[in-house]
């Protein structure tokens, strides 16, 4: 078994929290245990169907409903750092955002 990785979650300046702010609001039960599987999974190195995206921007995917994503970033080598989430449908846009929340990440945490 792989090492253990932390999970951390991206807040935002205003203080939201704002990758639980989505999975909490998913409507579908099933989808948000999945996504917390998979989450589980990443904190012991399995990272399963995941994929760059470029600017150290990661793609998680979960093969459930509407196709899930969850984005997100490493910030270390043992640890992960949860973005957003969303679904195919919003992809692109999705992405876009957490492109954003990265480079926000990164600007308040530089040296």
């Amino acid at each position: 078994m792989k090492g253990a990785i932390e999970i951390r979650h991206y807040i935002s300046r205003a203080g939201e929290d704002i990758f639980d702010d989505w999975l909490t609001h998913l409507a579908d039960a099933r989808a948000q245990a999945k996504i917390a599987i998979r989450i589980n999974r990443l904190a012991v190195g399995n990272f399963g169907d995941s994929k760059s995206l470029g600017h150290g921007l990661r793609e998680l995917r979960i093969d459930w409903g509407p196709g899930y994503r969850v984005y997100y970033a490493m910030t270390g080598r043992e640890c992960v750092l949860l973005l957003c989430g969303g679904d195919k449908r919003r992809q692109s846009t999705d992405i876009e955002r957490a492109l954003q929340y990265l480079k926000d990440y990164r600007e308040r945490t530089a040296p």
